[in-house]
């Protein structure tokens, strides 16, 4: 299936983050199971749900305002947020509950369980990314990975 190239991916590329990165994430926790057996078979399904995914609005309203609350944050615009919180521990959970949001958005409770996954283990891009948007991208890849 062939898909129009989605704004919100142009604006990911523009952040550094492509959608070979994306697959590439889902598939360092890619579990073979019925129906899609072969990692080929994973990265064709995975490459048209994130085309799809990435067409929804209320997917990149979600997305582009973890990046921007990052953008915020680490300019310290976010009223009551140090940057020692923003960046250690004890962190945020604003971020967590973004992300998990954007995974049930797309997936419901398998998005959430599969959240779970990509966020203790920051396969691919997530662990090059900062605190809110490594869970806004954990959020997108857990969706659509599940």
């Amino acid at each position: 299936m062939k898909h129009k190239i989605p704004p919100l991916l142009k604006y990911f590329e523009k952040k550094g983050i492509t959608l070979k990165d994306l697959v590439e994430t889902a598939l360092e926790l890619f579990v073979p199971h019925p129906g899609i057996e072969t990692e080929a078979k994973a990265i064709e399904l995975l490459e048209n749900e994130f085309l799809e995914t990435m067409s929804d609005v209320n997917v990149s309203c979600l997305e582009i305002a973890c990046f921007r609350a990052q953008e915020d944050a680490e300019n310290g615009l976010i009223p009551g947020l140090s940057q020692e919180r923003f960046m250690g521990r004890p962190g945020l959970i604003a971020d967590e509950l973004l992300g998990l949001s954007i995974a049930d958005y797309i997936a419901g409770v398998k998005g959430i369980f599969e959240f779970t996954r990509f966020d203790q283990a920051k396969p691919g891009i997530l662990k090059k990314l900062g605190p809110i948007t490594n869970d806004a991208i954990g959020g997108l890849v857990a969706g659509v990975s599940s």
